[in-house]
């Protein structure tokens, strides 16, 4: 049966999808930076464009070499091992699932302004549910609504600007200036800007979004989502807090109201009530795009986990839109139980939002650094420079510390409450990855308990040997060059220690005139005998290696693509890894 080949994501599409989780940053980040920072907010808003400069490279360089979903999990994958990876993976979904829930229930809370009305809690469900049923539906029709709030969000922002600007044309600069010559609440610089730093990097949750389903945008497009989504961060952000400093003075920009509404505030002030609706629309629509980046982002994370066994294979199933609708049904319903959970206050998630992106962020940056140095040959189309990644990964952990030293001693810190939702996940993905060694101690224990009841001990035996023997069925696939006894003992090593397999087919594809390297039939018989768990079948095969003989094995010999590794290919190599169709590197 033929796959239903769906229609990639041009740049507007893409660059909608995470534009607008990254853009719906204004609506708090410029509060947030003055609330720490005062008067110097918009520099460590521009502070904060600087990093983001910094990571274009960094995400341009990894995604490039290795354009797959998955983001820091995908770059982790092909560099370290699955536990490693799978640590990072955790993350982002941790980071996600608090985008989600604090985006719905914020754009809530902004719609509730206009309609008082409105149940909190159950309008946050219902609009939970409704980008879920339109992720379901295809990232490309979800692409247009996306393009309809990212459209008018901009429009509306510069409809705003230009109200601001005018205000200020008429009544001067004299506000700012006072503002600035106003004294630092602690009498600190440093401290100020660096806490400013800290917060205003919350600005730049959703950069990392793009590179979770580089796969469903067409060629080029992902390092264009990248400078456009810095662009937007660059100009908005630090505007509207110089725009905040010029209207309303320092005192008044503290309190309560306009720390939770700041650019409703302001429009009210320059434009009336009708454009303090405008705004609040806006604001509802952007922070719904927000949850729709979430369901996008953190389907094509899942998916590839699911396809590499981490998670079950339940979740792979897919409607006729090619939507993996189990994984979208599983992240709506924990999305909402977190919701009930925290009976709507969800400032109690804000330390699983804040480590969580900052932490995957980090984590990116170790990528690239792996990248570097274990994947050198690989071919990628641009490469950031040692220094930028160390500062820019330095920054990331700057801004980490700085966030978890603000709370304010009221209620759990940022940390215990991260911890709270982390250790469940991390449990469950380290069960997934040791689930054929705890089914042999589960095994153990029943035979130690059980002995005096042989018939129901042989039983069970027998099933649980019968499902360790269905997760190791699985064969792999090593296509080789000729490499060294070394090399090849490498790969082995690797697959002994992350996958769970009986069976290895060690191939070499010969063109016509070439000839098999001497030795390697006897190197892998003598690697054969030196993993006697491990059978290992070596095959030559005539012909050229290429994208469709790859795709003729996968089906004749029934092992999925993402099953076959190569080693790291050179400039010389015909192919970009994109097209082997999903193999994998493995040296």
């Amino acid at each position: 049966m033929k796959t239903k080949i769906h229609k990639k994501l041009n740049q507007l599409e893409s660059t909608a999808i995470c534009g607008n989780d990254i853009s719906s940053s204004v609506l708090y980040v410029s509060a947030l930076a003055i609330a720490f920072a005062g008067q110097y907010a918009w520099i460590t808003l521009l502070i904060v464009s600087v990093v983001l400069f910094l990571f274009r490279k960094i995400y341009g360089e990894v995604v490039g070499a290795l354009p797959l979903n998955g983001g820091a999990y995908n770059a982790l994958l092909n560099t370290t091992s699955k536990s490693v990876a799978s640590f990072a993976a955790t993350l982002t979904i941790l980071s996600y699932m608090a985008t989600a829930v604090i985006s719905a229930n914020e754009a809530i809370h902004y719609l509730h302004h206009i309609i008082p009305a409105l149940p909190i809690i159950v309008a946050t469900i219902v609009l939970l549910a409704i980008f879920a049923t339109l992720t379901i539906g295809g990232i490309t029709e979800s692409a247009i609504v996306a393009i309809g709030i990212f459209l008018f969000h901009l429009g509306s922002l510069l409809v705003l600007s230009c109200f601001i600007g005018y205000f200020i044309w008429q009544s001067g600069l004299g506000v700012f200036f006072q503002n600035w010559s106003s004294p630092i609440q602690d009498g600190n610089i440093g401290t100020a800007i660096f806490l400013g730093f800290a917060a205003s990097m919350l600005g730049v949750s959703g950069f990392e979004s793009s590179a979770n389903f580089v796969e469903e945008q067409q060629k080029g497009v992902f390092p264009k989502t990248l400078r456009n989504m810095w662009m937007i961060v660059s100009v908005i952000n630090p505007l509207m807090a110089i725009f905040a400093l010029a209207i309303f003075t320092l005192p008044v920009l503290h309190g309560a109201e306009y720390q939770n509404t700041l650019l409703v505030e302001m429009a009210s002030k320059v434009g009336g009530n009708w454009l303090a609706h405008l705004i609040s629309i806006d604001a509802f629509l952007v922070l719904s795009g927000a949850v729709l980046t979430s369901f996008v982002g953190v389907s094509g994370l899942l998916e590839r986990m699911t396809l590499d066994r981490i998670l079950p294979n339940f979740f792979l199933k897919k409607n006729n839109r090619g939507s993996s609708y189990r994984i979208i049904i599983m992240f709506f319903l924990l999305s909402v139980s977190v919701l009930l959970i925290t009976k709507g206050d969800v400032k109690l998630l804000a330390g699983v939002y804040t480590i969580s992106f900052l932490s995957v962020m980090a984590l990116f940056g170790v990528g690239n650094i792996l990248l570097k140095l274990r994947r050198a040959k690989l071919p990628r189309p641009e490469k950031a420079s040692w220094i930028s990644v160390l500062i820019a990964i330095s920054a990331v952990l700057i801004a980490l510390m700085g966030n978890l030293t603000m709370d304010s001693g009221e209620g759990p810190s940022n940390l215990m409450v991260f911890l709270d939702y982390f250790i469940p996940a991390i449990l469950f993905i380290i069960i997934m990855l040791n689930r054929v060694a705890l089914l042999k101690a589960l095994i153990s224990f029943i035979h130690y308990l059980f002995e005096p009841i042989k018939k129901i001990v042989y039983k069970t035996d027998r099933r649980i040997d019968k499902t360790i023997s269905r997760i190791n069925k699985q064969e792999f696939v090593f296509f080789t060059k000729g490499e060294k006894i070394a090399t090849l003992n490498k790969v082995m090593l690797y697959i002994k220690r992350n996958e769970h397999t009986r069976k290895v087919r060690v191939v070499t594809v010969l063109d016509k005139d070439e000839h098999l390297p001497k030795n390697l039939e006897l190197e892998i018989d003598f690697l054969d005998r030196e993993y006697p768990e491990i059978d290992i079948d070596f095959q030559v095969i005539k012909g050229k290696f290429t994208p469709k003989l790859i795709r003729d094995l996968s089906q004749q010999w029934g092992i999925p693509i993402n099953f076959m590794f190569i080693g790291s290919p050179t400039e010389k190599f015909p192919y970009r890894i994109e097209e082997l169709g999903g193999v994998r590197l493995i040296i």
